[in-house]
């Protein structure tokens, strides 16, 4: 008898919003929008196997279930992180069941990318046989972390976070379907809106925790002052070991490298927010300086080096702001790879060259015998010849040429240090005339 006084629990607002079909779903219109890649995929009526690739919250299982009921298919779920091979096993004798009684399957795998080598190619012969459709859905980049056999059997798309405007509209819809006794003013709206990060699922979390404490509080207009005390509002979207990360990275580095202070700021702002390990952003930082502005400004590589150092001791937040005034100079200051380019022609000229001898003159003789074979014989000391220069003289192994590896650019000190390169090599042709 107990059981007639209990109700059913009330699922989660992400869940009670879950799309029914292809037409509710809010977001992805560049591939559900008519005429776009999913949209006929839909109309054809023939499912094929893909990989949804895309950050967290923006419909990748939805998707999938979505196309199991398009196509009428039978859907079998499993998460990489949980499961292995036997379930892969599990999972095809159930298709196979299925196919027995005239009934294809979808088999959707999450997190795919968590699946090794040889989970991935248990899969490969179902796949490639027909018995199942594979979806699989993951946040990293397929191209690195799914089998080339298995990813060439499926059709890659590429799904985006949510925009500004599709949050309001999934606010829109929640607030018709389940929060219509709420009103957002326009901080509390924007201020959700930027702590979901382009996430749905995030969002909806976020709204559901709003109803409840606004609930309790006794409470329908809901505020930005409101939400900034009863929610617990942590980090943005960040994957601090997968393409997020290095895109970001690369961001900061093409924005100092474009001598844009602003974006640099931005970036690294961005991904201390968003939880990127200081020290790491402080040696890339160093590393911007020595590859982008290296001898055309100095300064820059001794800044670097000091907001790494000022960052040790200071740690966080103090010292980021060192971090942020060492990439607004590195942004301002004149560029240049010369002396990077120099140091990687070098580089790759004597890994295929072979090992030649040093110049007898350019050695060192410390002993009679040495001094008897002629090492040394013939040194010219700069210091004792007009401008501390030996017109002429060659430092490198016979049968080099001059290879001009380092070309300095007319920027910054460069332009100086090119100018005194001109100078000396006319010294030498008057030498050698």
């Amino acid at each position: 008898m107990d059981d007639l006084f209990k109700t059913a629990p009330s699922p989660p607002l992400a869940e009670a919003l879950r799309p029914a079909t292809i037409d509710e779903v809010i977001g992805q219109s560049h591939l559900l929008a008519p005429g776009k890649p999913l949209n006929l995929v839909f109309k054809s009526g023939k499912p094929h196997s893909m990989i949804l690739w895309g950050p967290p919250g923006v419909g990748k299982t939805t998707l999938a279930r979505l196309t199991a009921n398009a196509f009428e298919c039978e859907f079998i779920a499993l998460s990489a992180v949980l499961s292995g091979v036997k379930d892969i096993r599990a999972s095809i004798e159930q298709a196979e069941h299925y196919l027995a009684g005239g009934k294809h399957t979808i088999l959707f795998i999450d997190e795919i990318h968590r699946f090794n080598k040889s989970q991935q190619d248990a899969l490969l012969p179902f796949v490639e046989s027909g018995l199942v459709t594979l979806i699989g859905a993951t946040t990293e980049n397929p191209s690195f972390e799914v089998n080339s056999a298995l990813l060439s059997r499926s059709q890659v798309y590429v799904l985006k976070a949510l925009t500004d405007a599709e949050m309001l509209q999934l606010l829109k819809r929640a607030q018709e379907r389940v929060l219509h006794h709420l009103e957002f003013d326009e901080v509390a709206i924007a201020t959700l809106i930027g702590y979901a990060d382009g996430d749905a699922r995030r969002f909806l979390n976020l709204l559901e925790q709003t109803k409840t404490s606004a609930e309790t509080s006794g409470i329908s207009r809901i505020t930005g002052e409101f939400v900034d005390n009863a929610l617990t509002l942590n980090s943005r979207r960040f994957d601090k070991g997968g393409d997020n990360f290095y895109d970001q990275i690369s961001a900061l580095h093409k924005s100092v490298r474009g001598s844009h202070p602003d974006a640099a700021l931005y970036w690294l702002c961005r991904m201390l927010d968003g939880g990127a390990d200081a020290k790491y952003l402080s040696r890339r930082i160093v590393r911007m300086a020595w590859e982008d502005i290296g001898i055309a400004d100095p300064r820059a590589i001794q800044l670097a080096n000091d907001a790494a150092a000022t960052y040790e001791r200071l740690g966080s937040p103090e010292g980021e702001l060192a971090l942020g005034q060492a990439v607004i100079y590195l942004a301002i200051a004149a560029k240049s790879n010369a002396g990077y380019n120099a140091y990687n022609r070098a580089m790759a000229f004597v890994k295929k060259d072979k090992s030649r001898e040093v110049p007898v003159h350019l050695r060192n003789a410390p002993t009679k015998l040495m001094k008897e074979l002629g090492y040394g014989h013939e040194y010219r000391y700069a210091h004792d010849e007009p401008n501390a220069y030996a017109a002429g003289e060659t430092y490198l192994p016979d049968g080099i040429a001059e290879p001009r590896w380092y070309e300095p650019v007319p920027r910054g000190i460069e332009a100086k240090i090119a100018e005194k390169l001109a100078w000396l090599r006319s010294l030498d042709e008057d030498a050698q005339a």
